[in-house]
């Protein structure tokens, strides 16, 4: 089992004698005072942030076992965190992905009748809650509920965020309401690829299912992250937990609120993590970093005087040293604004000014116009989107100008990459065309559960197909 160095730290101050740290000149202070009084801390701060700090519970459908072609009810629960006084909060997209009723559970506080000195504990009924928007690609979602009196937590400054750094982890993991426990800030900026464009905060506080959405807190009682995964071989903790950047929750829980969707900018390049082979063939003056792969020709950047081969070295006044730094300075740029985009072009230095637009290929502007009782394909576990005259002009040129957009993939489908993804396009099942969701449903009507198939998609403009048995 894993010993945390906090936990090893509070073992030996607790031990006394020759473990023991001795008292400080001039104090008189002994070493169970001292651990008292880090605990006494540790537990005021977790009486100031429980009560922002709230149960989900979500209700669905999802494919029966060994019948593809009927639905079984799905729950699911995760955590949230209060933002504002006026009833939102944001948590996980994939707590209420996909979900027909969403609950919350709100703590009780401490002048509550019937609350306990000290403590929180859950009330005794749920509230309806409906979903504001989402944002899948950062795994984000604001919800609203109609109550009154309650407590947002205060965000910190991730950027701020030093590894080794104390943090407490909340929410309710495998459904244990108003959870906390203690670990450090593994890592500041961890990327699950070298050409991710998410980074996240890593901890080995302890984080289990049901800890999503839940808030990872500093020692000054603000969130400074939202926990979302956590990397594992046994299902449980193993001390490898993910949380989402507070100043990336902060920005675009703001946008969902403000638009109800997330606006991208974008100057019509493609990047990529810079490798040391990459750098000894091409003579860079660097190994490590960001280098243009490809453009738009008539893009904001091609027209600035961008070049492929160029490696930028910052973006909006900030160092850029990974893919993840150079998407988010861009991303969150203001849309219509020109941003200063540094590079080095063999032995020299380079600032050009390309105007920020905002990205069309995003999927998420389409969430909107589903619904899991009517787009829901169980069989695929994906909400699909007729591909319609209007919606062609709301897409990137189609090579085949008909069949079902893949709007969002359930989380317990197959992974991603094995199958399918937002902004697919399915064109037929197993040899024939397919142009509406009516017809994609009943060409998998017809199909038992162990059944081949493979089913024709495009993506980014190439046509593929995608075989698997039917589950």
């Amino acid at each position: 089992m894993r010993t945390s160095l906090v936990l090893s730290i509070f073992i030996a101050l607790a031990a006394g004698g020759a473990a023991a740290a001795p008292p400080q000149p001039g104090t008189s202070e002994t070493p169970s005072e001292s651990l008292a009084a880090l605990s006494a801390s540790f537990e005021a701060l977790a009486q100031r942030v429980a009560p922002s700090v709230v149960e989900i519970f979500t209700n669905g459908y999802t494919v029966g076992p060994g019948q593809p072609n009927v639905l079984a009810r799905q729950q699911g629960s995760g955590s949230g965190v209060v933002l504002d006084t006026e009833g939102h909060i944001v948590t996980n997209a994939h707590v209420v992905a996909g979900a027909r009723r969403i609950q919350v559970l709100l703590p009780v506080l401490e002048d509550d009748p019937g609350g306990r000195s000290g403590g929180v504990k859950p009330r005794p009924g749920k509230v309806d809650a409906h979903l504001v928007a989402l944002d899948s690609a950062t795994d984000l979602a604001v919800l609203k509920i109609a109550e009154a009196g309650l407590h947002p937590l205060p965000f910190g400054d991730s950027d701020k965020l030093r590894q080794g750094q104390l943090v407490l982890a909340f929410g309710s993991p495998l459904g244990l309401g108003s959870t906390v426990t203690l670990g450090v800030v593994s890592a500041v900026a961890r990327q699950l690829g070298p050409d991710d464009t998410m980074v996240y905060v890593q901890t080995d506080a302890p984080i289990n299912p049901g800890n999503s959405g839940g808030p990872l807190v500093d020692t000054q009682g603000q969130a400074v992250g939202l926990n979302t995964m956590i990397m594992t071989q046994s299902g449980g903790s193993e001390g490898i937990g993910l949380a989402i950047p507070s100043n990336t929750v902060r920005a675009i829980a703001e946008q969902l609120l403000r638009s109800g969707r997330v606006r991208r900018g974008v100057i019509g390049v493609q990047v990529q993590a810079v490798t040391p082979v990459m750098a000894a063939a091409m003579h860079l003056t660097q190994a490590w970093g960001v280098i243009v792969s490809d453009m738009l020709d008539s893009g904001p950047a091609a027209k600035a005087g961008v070049q492929v081969g160029d490696l930028v070295v910052s973006a909006g006044g900030r160092a850029v040293e990974g893919v993840a730094q150079f998407g988010a300075a861009v991303h969150q740029h203001r849309i219509g604004v020109p941003i200063a985009i540094g590079v080095v072009r063999g032995s020299q230095r380079l600032t050009f000014n390309p105007d920020v637009i905002e990205r069309q290929d995003d999927i998420n502007r389409f969430l909107e116009l589903v619904d899991p009782d009517r787009n829901l394909v169980p069989p695929l576990d994906i909400l699909g989107l007729e591909v319609t005259e209007k919606l062609l002009d709301a897409l990137p040129e189609l090579r085949i100008r008909s069949g079902v957009l893949v709007v969002a993939v359930s989380p317990d489908a197959a992974p991603p990459g094995d199958r399918f993804q937002p902004g697919d396009v399915i064109h037929g099942i197993n040899g024939s065309s397919v142009a509406t969701l009516g017809e994609l449903r009943a060409a998998l009507a017809a199909l038992n559960d162990g059944d081949p198939l493979v089913v024709q998609i495009e993506r980014d403009g190439r046509l593929s197909f995608v075989a698997f048995e039917v589950d």
